[in-house]
């Protein structure tokens, strides 16, 4: 059997390389999306979220100068739907890397978190 996974990942990380190379290391034959270039829509990032048992607002990029820019603020009264939107909108705030194996998904930082899903 084919073990498979999806990463969301900028290869420019450090984090997301490692967590890809502990990927490839474990047999696994990697989807890479490059969110950068291939942004996930909402539906897909709202899964992910959900599979991580994580809100939109923690998988944002706070510290990005981006996030600053654009007005944000980790205190801000926004809904579920609007933090989506606006990462959607603006996928540099993603953060990452996200890996998705079946009906599991974690944050691989630090890489080693994805040994809990594979």
């Amino acid at each position: 059997m084919v073990k498979s996974a999806v990463i969301y990942h900028n290869p420019r990380c450090s984090k997301s390389r490692n967590t890809l190379q502990i990927l490839n290391e474990n047999g696994y034959q990697v989807d890479e999306i490059r969110y950068l270039e291939n942004p996930p829509n909402k539906q897909e990032l709202a899964e992910l979220c959900e599979l991580m048992k994580v809100t939109p607002l923690e998988i944002v990029r706070t510290g990005e100068d981006l996030f600053t820019e654009l007005g944000l603020t980790k205190q801000d009264k926004r809904s579920d739907d609007e933090w989506l939107a606006i990462l959607v909108e603006n996928p540099k705030l993603i953060e990452r890397p996200i890996v998705r194996v079946g009906n599991k998904a974690i944050m691989g930082r630090p890489p080693e978190n994805v040994l809990e899903i594979i």
